[in-house]
């Protein structure tokens, strides 16, 4: 009797199985989980409180101008007040800066929620809030960053910083959506008293963490040296400079194109508001499938894809501004979100990992500059949009970034070899 081969079922269910264990493994950790689940909260008020801030400034004032100065005050904080933020955040408990800087931005939006209900805001309040948001952050997120290896240790690390990164993609998909219906069902006032009902919650989550890996050292020295202390440790750190740099000009040339996406929805496809919400939302999914391939693969081919994930949004960048048509756009959203989130999963994680921990919360500061760069890549190409239009601005962009992108590869040897 000839026995049939039954098929494979099994192994193939298993090793599914070990590949959804895998994507997720950090969540495994207790305190990281609640980390990770407090971020959602704080993001998606983060999210919302963009979402109104932005449209009530616009109905106060009726002024783009106002508009633009408002969403400039956020930017301001974050290109000097990240350096304080990550020498305290390797000088202090990284949990308590984490908790007072989330019950502050809880405390500002329950502010900003009993002003609107009273009648009393105005566009310098909003301006002001933008302002203190950017220094919030600048404090917070060196520190929420640098205390995840103390949680997850070095070799979940990757995964975690992956794992965050799908976590923020799924809010700023999600939470902007959920805001403009609260905006005009239940008015800006109870928007913002919900946005402060999810920051609270997020301070009793990380209220909860016990940090399990090695406390960083206390220090007495002055901030100032402790600033110069970390700025020559990088210095002397060959790898971390590359990183940094590849951040900065990746950053410079990728990320304005989120920036300057009205102008294709509105004089290239010659579509409405609703449709750039779609195109934003669809970036958003490649962003957040893009982190969760690089939580899934571990500690593989690190270098190598991050240099990959920066070659995938510059080809994305010329596609745009080679293809005119709304329906292929749809599609490429997804190879940007997908670069993008691919960049900065994997920069942030090897930066973190390759960092001494007494060093981490500054190495994260300077990583966050990035953001307060990024009008270097906004403003001059809002500007040559009116003379040579926005498919050859766009164009362009992809061209250096592909370049530079090259160059990495051809030169930097290390970070092609990081596993």
């Amino acid at each position: 009797m000839i026995a049939t081969r039954r098929p494979a079922v099994a192994p193939r269910s298993q090793a599914l199985s070990a590949g959804f264990r895998r994507t997720f493994e950090s969540l495994g950790n207790f305190n990281f989980a609640l980390l990770w689940i407090s971020m959602l909260f704080l993001m998606a008020g983060t999210q919302m409180q963009m979402l109104a801030q932005g449209y009530l400034a616009y109905e106060i004032t009726g002024s783009g101008t106002i508009l633009g100065v408002i969403s400039l005050g956020i930017a301001v904080p974050l290109l000097t007040v990240p350096l304080f933020g990550g020498a305290l955040a390797d000088k202090i408990d990284r949990k308590l800066l984490i908790q007072g800087a989330q019950l502050v931005a809880a405390l500002l939006a329950l502010v900003l929620g009993v002003m609107i209900h009273a009648g009393i805001i105005s566009w310098q309040h909003l301006l002001i809030s933008s302002m203190v948001q950017g220094a919030l952050f600048s404090f917070m997120m060196p520190a929420r960053q640098a205390i995840i290896p103390q949680l997850v240790g070095q070799n979940r690390l990757s995964n975690a910083m992956a794992l965050n990164a799908a976590g923020m993609s799924a809010m700023t998909m999600g939470a902007p959506a959920v805001a403009g219906f609260m905006y005009d069902w239940a008015g800006p006032w109870n928007l913002y008293y919900f946005i402060a009902a999810l920051s609270f919650i997020s301070v009793v989550l990380t209220g909860l963490i016990k940090p399990t890996g090695d406390p960083i050292p206390k220090k007495q020295t002055a901030v100032m040296r402790d600033i110069w202390d970390g700025i020559t440790y990088i210095a002397r750190q060959r790898i971390l400079v590359v990183l940094l740099v590849v951040g900065l000009i990746t950053t410079i040339l990728a990320m304005p194109f989120r920036f300057i996406l009205p102008v294709f929805v509105v004089d290239i496809y010659r579509q409405e508001a609703d449709s750039m919400g779609l195109l934003t939302a669809i970036m958003g999914f490649g962003a957040m499938a893009g982190a969760m391939y690089v939580a899934a693969i571990g500690r593989k081919n690190r270098g190598m894809l991050l240099i990959i994930s920066s070659m995938l949004s510059g080809a994305g960048l010329l596609l745009v501004a080679a293809i005119p048509i709304y329906s292929a756009a749809a599609f490429i959203m997804v190879i940007l979100g997908m670069g993008d989130a691919g960049r900065m999963s994997l920069n942030q994680a090897l930066l973190i990992e390759l960092s001494d921990n007494e060093y981490r919360g500054r190495v994260m500061s300077i990583f966050m500059l990035n953001f307060g760069f990024m009008p270097l890549g906004t403003f001059p190409a809002g500007l040559m949009i009116d003379y040579i239009g926005g498919q050859a601005v766009i164009g362009m962009m992809g061209v250096a970034l592909i370049a530079v992108t090259v160059v990495i590869f051809v030169t930097q040897r290390q970070l092609r070899g990081i596993a």
